[in-house]
């Protein structure tokens, strides 16, 4: 076969601003932008803070796009679906993308023309299982359909762990075309300094999952302060800040760099996580990890954190006063989790997309050129597939 060049020169990917896959979608940017590929970002969801615009102006050749759509977790989001769908197809045709990246899974059932990667960053479902532990209201019917249909309809689905996708595949069914690509962060922009004596914790704060409230009822009892990061307002504008933990509000990635670089512990006593980008971004910066007792934790993370069960507020009390106690094991934890977290790294990340995307690319131009010549030749001789 002659060498065709590069197979994959544009990538639009849908994003929000939400949480974690924002993060994601520019660490991805930018490695897909070393590998020659341009990427068309089409943010959805409430309006970009500057602090985010301001890190995603400075991924060479990155083009914004925005759309003030609610995303279709949110409530009642039916309407802004249908018009984030037209503004998307209005997007592939000003831009004509090599392949189109979603990160929502409303939009896969469109006609694109292209090749179309659905990632899966989470499901309500698949949270309400993990956090609730009873069934889903029939209120999501919509949502679960959605999903259902997205992680069918897609020519490639992508999930961040194993655990994500054994979770998804116990509610949906076998889900074809699917891999697992772990998320990945740069390890250079994280490094360890010259630690101090508190516990440092950070994400969603308003997400349940988080399981802050476990946090803010253990901190009271231990030795070392704990300090927490993120956004405490939901979607919607409510939700509160955390009360007896001191609350840093929202941080410029820069900032957050500083406090993990100090912090001694990192502890993240979720319920439900898909990947946990916090938590790598804390193990590359020397922290020692105390983790929700799930299974992404133990796949990503193995012999490299204290795992405690989410609801056990002794064992998480325990947990952090073994290490404020044990420095010795402190260390030794935190050695064994920044060697691990070298394991994620965002290039790695960023070559399996890249080469998933050529290989999706590569299926799609010759199905198209045998579908193409089938349409020329007698019925008798007519191609099947």
């Amino acid at each position: 076969m002659p060498d065709l060049g590069p197979i994959v020169q544009r990538v639009l990917m849908t994003t929000d601003t939400a949480g974690g896959v924002w993060d994601y979608s520019l660490e991805l940017a930018a490695g897909l932008r070393r590998r020659g590929v341009r990427t068309i970002l089409a943010i959805m969801g409430n309006p970009i803070l500057k602090v985010r615009c301001i890190e995603a102006k400075a991924i060479p050749d990155l083009q914004l796009e925005f759309g003030e759509f609610k995303l279709e977790w949110m409530a009642n989001p039916e309407e802004d679906v249908a018009c984030a769908s037209e503004w998307l197809l209005k997007l592939a045709r000003q831009y004509e993308p090599d392949l189109v990246h979603l990160n929502s899974y409303a939009f896969a059932s469109l006609p694109w023309h292209k090749p179309c990667v659905l990632v899966a960053h989470s499901c309500i479902l698949s949270w309400w299982n993990a956090v609730k532990k009873t069934d889903i209201p029939d209120d999501f019917d919509w949502y679960r359909g959605i999903v259902a249909s997205g992680l069918q309809l897609a020519d490639g689905v992508v999930f961040p762990t194993n655990s994500l996708r054994n979770q998804m595949e116990r509610i949906y069914g076998p889900i074809q075309n699917s891999e697992v690509i772990l998320n990945g962060k740069d390890p250079f922009r994280y490094k360890p300094g010259r630690k101090k004596r508190f516990i440092f914790s950070a994400g969603r704060l308003w997400d349940e999952a988080k399981n802050v409230a476990a946090l803010e009822h253990v901190s009271t009892h231990l030795r070392w302060p704990t300090l927490i990061a993120g956004d405490c307002k939901k979607p919607d504008g409510s939700g509160n800040a955390p009360q007896r933990i001191t609350y840093l509000g929202f941080l410029a990635p820069s900032r957050m760099a500083e406090f993990y670089a100090e912090a001694s512990i990192f502890v993240s006593p979720a319920s439900y996580e898909p990947f946990g980008l916090a938590v790598l971004e804390a193990a590359l910066s020397g922290c020692a990890l105390v983790l929700g007792n799930i299974p992404t934790f133990h796949e990503l993370w193995e012999d490299a954190a204290l795992f405690v069960d989410p609801d056990d507020l002794q064992g998480l009390k325990h947990a952090l006063t073994t290490l404020t106690e044990d420095q010795r094991k402190l260390e030794s934890l935190a050695r064994k989790a920044r060697e691990r977290a070298f394991r994620y790294s965002g290039e790695a990340m960023s070559g399996k997309y890249y080469d998933t995307y050529s290989e999706l690319c590569m299926d799609y131009t010759l199905l198209s050129e045998s579908q193409d010549r089938s349409r020329h030749v007698g019925p008798e001789l007519q191609v099947e597939f």
